[in-house]
């Protein structure tokens, strides 16, 4: 369990960092990680912290896609919807424009769940037959 350490300049308790959670890498690792941290203009330590962090946070279980990959998706919902009917010939009156532009805002956090979906399962079939 995480200790709360009293800040004796602030009346409420602050959560000091009192744990230290380590590992080794290798010199080439290390250059790799002081590159990453110095692109981003912050120590290494915390740089390493946020990462970490991350990465336990979005392995929770559930499966999301980040905004990047929901707009994506949510653009090739909207390309393949709208095209399709401009390729036949057809003209989209506003009233459909404005019916496909709900859809997608409706539906594009699914529809990127379900891609990301794939691409993890497709992932771990890779994993099983390597």
């Amino acid at each position: 369990m995480t200790q709360i350490i009293c800040d004796g300049n602030q009346n409420q308790a602050r959560e000091f960092r009192t744990f230290t959670a380590s590992t080794k890498v290798t010199e080439v690792e290390l250059n790799e990680l002081e590159r990453a941290a110095a692109e981003c203009g912050i120590r290494l330590g915390e740089w390493i912290r946020e990462a970490v962090l991350k990465a336990a946070r979005s392995s929770s279980g559930a499966l999301r896609a980040d905004p990047l990959m929901t707009d994506i998706v949510a653009l090739q919902l909207f390309l393949t919807n709208a095209l399709s009917p401009v390729a036949c010939g057809e003209r989209m009156s506003a009233e459909q424009y404005q019916e496909l532009m709900r859809n997608v805002k409706t539906n594009k956090h699914r529809a990127a769940r379900e891609v990301v979906a794939q691409y993890a399962a497709e992932n771990e079939k890779q994993k099983r037959h390597a």
